[in-house]
C-alpha cells in the first residue's frame, strides 16, 4: 500500500474515532439535559399523604413521581403486573407472597417502607375482660390479614389457635374460644369503620386515622413485638429496571428524610410505627 493510501486510511480512522467520541459526548450531554422520567407509583388512601410528602422532597432532588390511588387491595397488583405503573406501595411480604401465589403475578419486593403495630379496638368496652359472651369481632376477610388478626387475638388470650406461629391461620384453626366470640369478616380497610358497630375490631392505626373513628393510641391491645415481615413494601415487576436510579432515590428519601419521618408519626402515630428496613 502506498504512503498516500496509508495517510487516507489513518485520516479516515481518525474521523471515525472523532465521530464516535463526538456521538458519545452528545448522547451524554443530551441525557444530562433531558428531564428525568416520571415514576408512577400506585398506593391507597392511607399511604397517600406519606408518599406525597416523600414526592415533594424527592422533587427537590430531581425525582419526579406521579401517585395513582386505588381503594382496594387487588387492583394495585393487577395494574403493576400489566406494566401500567412502575411500582406499588400498599402491602407487606405475607400479603405479597399470597397474592403472587393466587394471582400468578410476576412481581417482587424492591425495598421496605415503614411497619406499624396492629391493635384490638372498641368504643363500647374499656378492657378485653369486659367483653361479653358472643361479642361481635370484626376481622379482615383476606387470608393474610385475617390470619394476622387471629394471631393477635391469640396473643391477647381471647382465643387459642392450633398453631400460634401460622400467619395463615383461619377460623377453623381456633381450638378454644372461651367467650364464644362471633367473628364478622369484611374487607380489611372496612374494619376501622366497623369500630362504630361491633364490640371489638382488629385494625391498623393508619386506617383509624383515615376513618376518624377512634384514636389509634386507644387500643385495648397492641401487638407486643415489632415484626418487620409486615413492613409495607415498594413492589415492582420482575423485569423492572431502574437505570437512572429514580426509584432507589425515592426510597432513600422515604427511609431517611426527617420530613418523611414526621409525616409517618403524624399519619400513623409516633409510637405506633417503626422502620421496616
Amino acid at each position: 500500500m502506498s504512503k498516500s493510501s496509508n495517510k487516507k486510511v489513518f485520516a479516515l480512522g481518525g474521523i471515525v474515532v472523532i465521530l464516535v467520541i463526538g456521538l458519545f459526548a452528545w448522547n451524554h450531554f443530551r441525557q444530562a439535559k433531558e428531564p428525568s422520567r416520571e415514576l408512577v407509583i400506585a398506593t391507597n388512601p392511607v399511604f397517600r399523604n406519606i408518599l406525597q410528602v416523600t414526592a415533594k422532597e424527592a422533587e427537590k432532588e430531581g425525582v419526579k413521581v406521579k401517585l395513582v390511588e386505588f381503594s382496594d387491595w387487588n387492583t394495585p397488583n393487577i395494574t403493576l403486573n400489566h406494566g401500567d405503573i412502575d411500582a406499588n406501595f400498599f402491602q407487606h411480604q405475607p400479603f405479597l407472597t399470597n397474592a403472587i401465589k393466587e394471582g400468578g403475578y410476576k412481581i417482587k419486593p424492591f425495598a421496605a417502607g415503614a411497619a406499624s403495630r396492629v391493635g384490638l379496638y372498641s368504643k363500647k368496652y374499656t378492657s378485653l375482660d369486659a367483653l361479653p359472651n358472643k361479642a361481635r369481632v370484626a376481622i379482615p376477610n383476606d387470608p393474610v390479614n385475617g390470619g394476622r388478626a387471629l394471631l393477635l387475638l391469640n396473643e391477647a388470650k381471647l382465643i387459642q389457635l392450633k398453631d400460634p406461629t401460622n400467619h395463615l391461620s383461619t377460623l377453623r384453626d381456633i381450638t378454644s374460644n372461651p367467650k364464644d366470640l362471633q367473628f364478622i369478616e369484611m374487607e380489611g380497610p372496612q374494619t376501622a369503620r366497623a369500630v362504630d358497630d361491633v364490640d371489638l375490631a382488629f385494625t391498623y392505626p393508619h386506617y383509624l386515622k383515615l376513618s376518624k373513628t377512634i384514636e389509634p393510641e386507644k387500643a385495648l391491645y397492641l401487638n407486643k413485638e415489632e415484626d418487620k415481615r409486615y413492613a409495607i413494601l415498594f413492589v415492582v415487576r420482575d423485569d423492572f429496571k431502574d437505570p437512572d436510579g429514580q426509584l432507589k432515590k425515592f426510597v432513600d428519601i422515604y427511609q431517611h428524610s426527617p420530613v418523611v419521618k414526621d409525616a409517618l408519626a403524624k399519619e400513623i402515630g409516633p409510637t405506633l410505627w417503626y422502620p421496616g428496613w
